[in-house]
């Protein structure tokens, strides 16, 4: 998660107004969502259903690469960027990576003033690098799998250690190893992402 933070902490200098990324979008849903835009905005955005209508990630399906929200040149009948400018995210960029199968589609915001072509690398080269450190794992061992079951099923420790018949020691130490794997912060967060990454 280390390189994840610095990453993350770079796009917040370039995106004063907020960003996000909808990292490995697959079945019509992002795998990992990662979101500064403001509390309103999202909000706004969500009662108002526009991630079906938003030309950005129409865009983002469409093509890769980066580019200004201005210059999308994407039909916007709903006014979303419009919209988005009463919220203060009056300037963009969006980026797209990824194969159509497993898509990354980002949008970053600041409302002084348009992004130069630098700082539109930079955030391209940031998102890039996102996608791939979030490249979700093929497997997991039969280890990392049987001590998340024991877990998502309730177990404590002691018990999901006495099923599996290892120390509490050998446990932790595998349920640590699938955190890692998985780029989770808690268990509860790994078994999360080994569903959706259907490997549990």
């Amino acid at each position: 998660m280390r390189g994840i933070d610095y990453e993350t902490r770079q796009l917040s200098k370039l995106a004063p107004r907020g960003y996000f990324v909808g990292l490995h979008i697959r079945f019509a849903a992002p795998l990992l969502t990662l979101q500064t835009y403001s509390r309103e905005w999202t909000d706004h955005y969500t009662d108002s259903a526009y991630a079906l209508r938003d030309p950005m990630i129409a865009w983002g399906f469409s093509t890769t690469g980066a580019k200004r929200w201005s210059e999308m040149g994407i039909p916007d009948p709903f006014g979303i960027l419009e919209d988005a400018a009463r919220y203060g995210l009056k300037y963009g960029v969006a980026v797209s990576c990824g194969p159509i199968s497993s898509r990354t589609i980002a949008g970053a915001a600041r409302s002084d003033r348009e992004y130069d072509d630098d700082e539109i690398r930079q955030i391209e080269q940031i998102i890039t690098k996102l996608h791939d450190a979030t490249e979700p794992p093929e497997s997991l061992t039969k280890a990392q799998q049987e001590a998340l079951r024991c877990i998502a099923a309730g177990d404590r420790h002691a018990a999901a250690a006495a099923k599996l018949n290892i120390s509490e020691s050998a446990l932790k130490a595998r349920l640590n190893s699938a955190r890692q794997r998985l780029l989770a912060r808690t268990t509860a967060e790994a078994i999360q992402r080994a569903k959706d990454y259907r490997l549990l």
